[in-house]
């Protein structure tokens, strides 16, 4: 009798231990554990993200200088202007339509922001640079637009992480040819 009584009490001490570990491993009870990721820096979607620190240069070299508006250093030729047309097809077609005229497959779900309409006199009479920068960065809002004295009715992520520099300067090369290919 004596050594049962033990078994129950060695039994109910381990059934006491895996119910007590059950209920933290199956967040019945959550404790939240601070880590390293949840103290640092951060930014959410579709939030700004934070400037380039200060005298960094990138991996494959700086795409523009802080404050000084970026001149085009690729020609727009044939080949640049290809590339340029896959990549949009591939990265900005869903909002901004195989067209640029903003009727792409994402566009009729986007209610309260349309994208933009690439071939219009608002972002044809943007420089190259502007472009460049609008693909770099992307357009939040109105309020922390990069180019606030161009109205842009939609919101774009920025592709600075998709694209090389390279390759968004063969998307504003294609983005141009698009403005003269409407009547």
């Amino acid at each position: 009798m004596r050594l049962f009584k033990q078994l129950l009490g060695v039994f109910a001490a381990v059934m006491l231990i895996i119910t007590v570990l059950a209920v933290f491993a199956f967040d019945v009870v959550k404790i939240d554990w601070i880590v390293f990721m949840e103290i640092q820096d951060s930014f959410g979607t579709q939030e700004k993200p934070l400037a380039v620190p200060a005298q960094s240069v990138p991996v494959e070299g700086a795409a523009y200088i802080p404050g000084v508006e970026p001149t085009n250093p690729v020609t727009a030729d044939e080949v640049s202007v290809s590339r340029g047309a896959q990549l949009f097809s591939i990265n900005c077609s869903q909002c901004h339509g195989i067209d640029g005229t903003g009727s792409g497959t994402i566009a009729a779900f986007l209610v309260k922001k349309k994208p933009a309409d690439l071939t219009g006199e608002a972002a044809q009479g943007l420089s190259d640079g502007q472009i460049f920068m609008t693909i770099t960065d992307g357009v939040f809002n109105a309020e922390n637009s990069l180019f606030p004295d161009v109205e842009f009715s939609g919101q774009c992520p920025p592709l600075n992480e998709n694209l090389s520099v390279r390759e968004r300067w063969d998307v504003v090369n294609y983005v141009r040819t698009l403005g003269t290919a409407q009547p």
